[in-house]
């Protein structure tokens, strides 16, 4: 039989140094008055947000600022953040930041939209139907939330994130403007960075689309590898290798920043519909945890998941050493795919993401419970070419550890 896959991205997407010069005209276009608008006092400090309601303004729209933002945000914020929105009475979400800022507008859309708490949607397909205008700003270049269908945030009490997915929350509108990103830090361009690699990296190297397995009745966004996916991924890859370590270099490069970009929105077109996998799954707990970004977290654990994927995945993992520009002129296939996971460590390194779980203060008596969380992750975790096990999850951990 033929495959069967979709593809869904963001309604509009709008790229280049300057774009947001137009974000008054493309918010206007959705015949909206009232913004309100996600975003974090960092962001404010550096100027940003304020270069971000001008046009809004100048073009006669009332703009609400909810600048309590944070790094991995809690259900517990989300709750305020759709109290302050109700209060103002918003007919638009804008999401303007990294990935948190990002998730939490679209969360904030959703409980407003549909009068229920962002626990209630966590999981697959749990949105019941669309949601207020979504128009998102990254400010960083790595999730790509900009253009997916998920939210992430972080589950307290079990100390672990947790996932929301929908195509519901795809945005109406993407405004990727480099010109934003100019002010991300280098730790944050790293870790940033490194995600979009794994975000490539997983959707390149999924299960097969054919075999996707998928249980009866269930829902989801992901589907396995398809043609479409493998087109977007190996751009992205190959954007990540050129670019990421000059942006962290030198981050007044706007040709890197311009690189780095097109690459995180590039790979969360590629994940957001063919799927993200094992790496995402160790991730969360590890990241609810012990609180690292979820980028550091993703770029940690990408090797040592890739070693683990590398029986089935030797084709793609050896093309993938060229997208990073390796030289594998006259390498066996198996050799020239061992080279994409010493290019992805050398690229670690050079970057400053941390080596080890130990690093980032993991305890090794956590191993064990990570491992059974993670296992738990079924959604993502089907997107993974290898299945997988508790004990096996474990044994990847104890590597990293």
């Amino acid at each position: 039989m033929p495959d069967i896959w979709t593809f869904h991205s963001a309604g509009k997407l709008v790229f280049g140094a300057g774009a947001v010069a137009r974000l008054g005209q493309l918010v206007s276009e959705l015949r909206v008055g009232r913004v309100f608008l996600v975003t974090d006092k960092n962001l404010q400090r550096a100027g940003v947000v304020e270069r971000v309601c001008a046009p809004l303004k100048a073009a006669g729209l009332s703009v609400q600022i909810f600048d309590g933002g944070e790094p991995e945000p809690s259900i517990d914020l989300a709750e305020v953040a759709l109290a302050a929105a109700r209060d103002f009475r918003a007919e638009a979400v804008v999401g303007l930041g990294g990935g948190s800022n990002m998730d939490l507008a679209k969360v904030t859309a959703a409980s407003l939209t549909h009068g229920a708490p962002a626990r209630a949607f966590i999981g697959d397909c749990k949105v019941p139907g669309p949601v207020l205008p979504i128009v998102c700003l990254p400010t960083t270049s790595g999730t790509g939330s900009e253009v997916t269908a998920a939210a992430v945030l972080t589950d307290k009490a079990s100390q672990m994130k947790v996932g929301i997915l929908s195509n519901d929350l795809r945005p109406r509108v993407a405004v990727v403007d480099p010109e934003l990103t100019l002010s991300c830090p280098a730790k944050v361009t790293a870790d940033s960075g490194i995600d979009a690699l794994t975000h490539a990296i997983e959707a390149y190297t999924a299960v097969d689309n054919e075999r996707f397995p998928l249980p009866p009745g269930e829902k989801t966004v992901y589907q396995g590898r398809h043609p479409l996916g493998d087109c977007l991924a190996e751009k992205a890859i190959e954007l990540v290798g050129k670019n990421l370590a000059r942006a962290v270099r030198e981050p007044a490069n706007l040709e890197a920043r311009t690189g780095m970009s097109a690459a995180a929105t590039i790979a969360g077109l590629a994940f957001s519909n063919v799927g993200v996998a094992l790496v995402h799954a160790m991730e969360y707990p590890v990241g609810g945890a012990v609180h690292v970004s979820h980028g550091a977290g993703n770029g940690l654990l990408l090797p040592f998941v890739m070693w683990f994927n590398l029986p089935l995945r030797q084709r793609q993992f050896a093309r993938i050493a060229q997208l990073l520009g390796r030289d594998t002129a006259g390498m066996s296939e198996d050799d020239a795919a061992q080279e994409a996971i010493r290019a992805v460590e050398t690229l670690k390194r050079e970057i400053g993401i941390p080596a080890r779980l130990r690093d980032i203060g993991v305890k090794e008596g956590q191993l064990a419970d990570f491992a059974a969380k993670a296992f738990n992750v079924k959604r993502i975790l089907r997107v993974n070419p290898r299945e997988t096990t508790p004990e096996a999850i474990e044994g990847i951990y104890r590597e990293a550890w």
